[in-house]
């Protein structure tokens, strides 16, 4: 069993209520996500994250297939830290940790994901190809969108 592992951090000129608020809101996910994904929350984003929260999405990750992905929020820490953990959905496992501190001029988030790809020995040969990048460029989307956003610390 091969656990892959993703991990990006991004300074941000805002404030730590500002950051949280944004960040721990899952409807903020859609604008923050690549449009062709077909981002859509079903369920469970009507309230302020808390632990055991569950979050039912639609997404379309590869080649417009739409697969239902359910989340639950496991750990949360007031304006520093949230997991998100897969509890159905496109990956054979995924646990995101979400922390954001504050720093000179900002704060810094920082996302730490641990992931399976399903499909056993075939997902693990087309991840470099196929889940690795895609989850690059989405992270790349997000990091831009952020920008745009809330600007760069100077």
């Amino acid at each position: 069993m091969k656990i892959y592992s993703k991990s990006s951090k991004q300074n941000i000129p805002i404030s730590i209520d500002e950051a949280w608020a944004f960040l721990s809101n899952p409807r903020n996910l859609k604008e923050i996500t690549p449009s062709y994904m077909g981002f859509n929350i079903i369920s469970g984003a009507d309230r302020a994250m808390y632990p055991g929260q569950l979050i039912q999405y639609i997404v379309t990750p590869i080649m417009g297939i739409k697969a239902k992905w359910v989340t639950e929020i496991t750990h949360v820490e007031h304006k520093k830290y949230f997991v998100d953990e897969q509890r159905f959905g496109p990956y054979a496992f995924w646990h995101h940790k979400h922390f954001i501190r504050e720093i000179p001029g900002g704060v810094e988030m920082e996302d730490i994901i641990d992931y399976k790809v399903p499909m056993g020995i075939l997902g693990q040969l087309v991840h470099p190809f196929l889940v690795q990048p895609k989850l690059d460029e989405i992270f790349e989307y997000k990091r831009k969108k952020l920008i745009e956003l809330f600007g760069v610390i100077k």
